[in-house]
């Protein structure tokens, strides 16, 4: 699949790690029960045994958040809590999910992965026409994503079992959205050829 990229969104220590913000409330319990980072690790190896190109999302912001709008209540909220400073631990991936040299690091200031961030160029420079999403938020990164990069033509994946909501009955109800644009697959079944 050398047309196709894995982007891993928003897998940072603010948002997963079990020591983070969201680690004993939020997201954390939901990603524990449903085993999403060692679903995420597999499906990273997958992709680098294949060859795949992967690309890391990550949501972050200067230390005095310059790029967050004064009328977003969710980055405002970010503001506030002091989450997602670039730089910082909190906006670093999961080790357990760790970037390679290789692979792409793009970041983001809103919601999309593809709103004023480099992420386009770079699917264009490898020929890219295929987008296999996982991440947290489901209602958030990941639904932005698969919806942003079905409207500009790419084939859309996500990978079930490596994503997650705030709640079970959010995730659930996103993807059945979505999957009528969008293949929906798990770890355990993605094949990259």
């Amino acid at each position: 699949m050398p047309n196709t990229m894995f982007l891993v969104l928003d897998m940072i220590n603010d948002l997963i790690h079990e020591d983070g913000p969201n680690g004993k409330k939020g997201y954390g319990p939901i990603l524990e029960r449903r085993k999403i980072i060692d679903n995420t690790a597999l499906a990273i190896s997958k992709a680098r045994a294949a060859g795949v190109k992967i690309g890391y999302v990550r949501v972050g912001f200067s230390p005095d958040y310059r790029e967050v709008a004064s009328n977003s209540g969710l980055f405002m909220g970010v503001k506030k809590a002091g989450l997602f400073k670039l730089g910082t631990w909190g906006t670093e991936v999961h080790p357990k999910l760790a970037p390679k040299p290789d692979d792409y690091d793009i970041i983001k200031h809103r919601v999309s992965p593809f709103y004023a961030t480099l992420l386009e160029p770079i699917l264009s420079a490898n020929h890219i026409t295929k987008l296999v999403l996982c991440g947290v938020a489901t209602t958030g990164a990941v639904l932005s994503a698969a919806k942003d990069g079905h409207d500009r033509d790419y084939d859309i994946t996500i990978l079930d079992d490596c994503s997650a909501a705030i709640t079970d009955e959010q995730h659930k109800a996103t993807l059945e959205m979505v999957s009528r644009f969008a293949t929906i697959t798990t770890a355990a079944d993605i094949v990259f050829p």
